[in-house]
Parts: structure tokens; C-alpha cells; sequence
């Protein structure tokens, strides 16, 4: 029977990809790594591991194991623990865009974290669909992310926390002759699109489309924080997502306009699998969304 620390060893291999950056994580030799994963294969009668000369990548085998085997070590992780005072323990690995960090977010860990002092909490930030991905094979406990357009896998559950309205900003002081209609600022002046590939892009596609412009393409970024700074500094404009954590009135170079006829807006939520060992703590997040008021609510502490 493989023993918790072999099955470490093995998730170690699938995050760092060989049996060396797995070992040196760890602190075993490459050889007794791949003994470990050797031992593994032996016990599950079944190859978890695609070998080559430079690295060991996860199988269609393996990557099926991830979730239920990471579920068994935070499992075992929370009993060693010796919890008997209801408190959450053990490590908690969440994804969350970059904006949610900034704000209502980071709020709610902090105030989970302050009240369950016994657990820790790894963070990474990055982009929806990546994470998507990575929650669904066990890589992350859960993420904070984009409603997706699309419809998730069924092992996959979305929980919606926070809206954010889809708005036109320009800058106060543009190096570009600047229209006074909204329509005509969107047909006229140098757009900064979020990348269309992502869904905040597609949200930004679908106000194009309800508003019926064409805009000037001048440049496209992956970032709404690097996005509203280019736009403060005059070179453009854009639509994105009126983040909470942004004192927009206060901001002197540029401006929030709301486009007429549209309502769309960036739902942010929290995904998770359907079944996971740390739903203890996914609903402790959800529960603090929910006694701020809802999703329905803008968020006033932060995106």
C-alpha cells in the first residue's frame, strides 16, 4: 500500500515535471524519486508517467490520479493535525485574478486567516481559463475567476461573489482629438483591447457588439490594471471592467462613462471541484460574499 509521503513524491513529480526538481522540492536524491514513482506504478498497476531524457510528464493515467490523491494527502494533512476545536487547517491552494487579490478578496482570506490561524494559504495569481484547467486536475484547491461564456465540466462547480460593470474609460489629458458622444469616442479614438482570447476579452467583444462599433484597434494587453494605466497616461481608450478597488472618483486623469444601452457586466465568482476535501473552506468565503450582500451587489471593497 503506498504511503502518504509516496504519494507527495508523486505530486511533486507532476508539478516540478522531473524526478531531480522533484527531489530537490523534497529533499530526496533524483534516483529515490523515481524509485518512489517506480514503487507507485508497481502498487497501482498502471503507468502514471510519460518519460523522456529531459523530464516525466503526467499520462491521461496520472493526471486522473492528481485530484483524488491530493485530496488524500490534505485529508490525512488536516487529521495529523490533531484539529479539535473545529478550526480549519492544514494548506489551502487557490488561484484568483489579479484584481480579486487587490480587494474584496484578499479581505475575505484575510478574515478567514485571522480567524483559523492554523491554516495556510498559497496564492497565485494568473488568468480564468488557466486556472479552469488547473482546479479541474487538483492543482489548485479552488480559484476566483471570470464567469466563463462557456459551459463548465460537469465535475466543476462556479459560485458567483461579486459584478462588475463593463464601462468606457478615457483619459482626461489624451494626446488624440477626443468626441463628446460615447459612440463616437469608441469609432474614432485609439482602442486598447483586452486580449480577445480570454473572457474578460469576450465580455469586451459582446459590449462592441451590443454598442454595433467598429473601433481602431491600437493595441491589445492581457492586464485591466495595465490597461487603465496606458489610458491615464492619454494614449488611448478602452472598455473593461469597473473594479471596485479603484477610487474611480478620485482619479484625475481619466474618465468612467457609462455606454448607453449596455448592461453587461464581469461576473466574478468561486470555482471549485464538485467533490474536494477543503469545502470547509471554499464555504467560508462564500458565506462572507453572501453576508456583504450577494453577487447581484457591486463590490465596494475590492475586485
Amino acid at each position: 500500500m503506498p504511503s502518504i509521503r509516496t504519494f507527495k513524491i508523486f505530486l511533486a513529480v507532476a508539478k516540478c515535471g522531473t524526478f531531480a526538481a522533484a527531489g530537490k522540492e523534497i529533499g530526496l536524491t533524483a534516483a529515490a524519486v523515481g524509485l518512489q514513482i517506480r514503487a507507485l506504478e508497481e502498487d497501482l498497476n498502471q503507468v502514471l508517467f510519460d518519460r523522456s531524457a529531459r523530464s516525466v510528464v503526467l499520462n491521461t493515467a496520472g493526471r486522473k490520479l492528481v485530484p483524488q490523491i491530493k485530496e488524500l494527502v490534505s485529508r490525512y494533512e488536516s487529521l495529523a493535525v490533531g484539529d479539535d476545536d473545529d478550526q480549519l487547517t492544514g494548506t489551502v491552494v487557490m488561484g484568483a485574478l489579479v484584481s480579486a487579490l487587490m480587494g474584496a478578496f484578499a479581505d475575505a482570506l484575510w478574515t478567514v486567516k485571522r480567524e483559523h490561524p492554523r491554516l495556510e494559504i498559497k496564492l497565485f495569481a494568473g488568468l480564468s481559463a488557466q486556472f479552469t484547467d488547473m482546479v479541474e486536475r487538483g492543482e489548485l484547491d479552488a480559484a476566483v475567476i471570470t464567469q466563463s461564456r462557456r459551459q463548465l465540466p460537469s465535475s466543476l462547480i462556479w459560485t458567483p461573489l461579486y459584478s462588475e460593470p463593463m464601462v468606457l474609460i478615457v483619459p482626461r489629458r489624451p494626446h488624440f482629438p477626443l468626441p463628446e458622444s460615447p459612440l463616437d469616442i469608441l469609432r474614432e479614438a485609439p482602442f486598447l483591447r483586452f486580449d480577445r482570447h480570454t473572457w474578460t476579452g469576450d465580455l469586451v467583444n459582446a459590449v462592441l457588439e451590443r454598442c454595433n462599433v467598429d473601433v481602431r484597434n491600437e493595441m491589445e494587453l492581457n492586464s485591466v490594471e495595465t490597461i487603465i494605466e496606458i489610458v491615464r497616461h492619454g494614449f488611448g481608450v478602452s472598455i473593461v471592467p469597473k473594479l471596485a478597488n479603484v477610487r474611480w472618483e478620485r482619479d484625475r486623469e481619466l474618465r468612467v462613462i457609462e455606454l448607453p444601452g449596455n448592461d453587461i457586466k464581469r461576473n466574478v465568482g468561486l470555482l471549485e471541484r464538485s467533490h474536494h476535501s477543503r469545502t470547509p473552506f471554499t464555504d467560508a468565503i462564500k458565506h462572507l460574499f453572501s453576508a456583504r450582500g450577494g453577487p447581484d451587489r457591486e463590490s465596494t471593497v475590492g475586485a
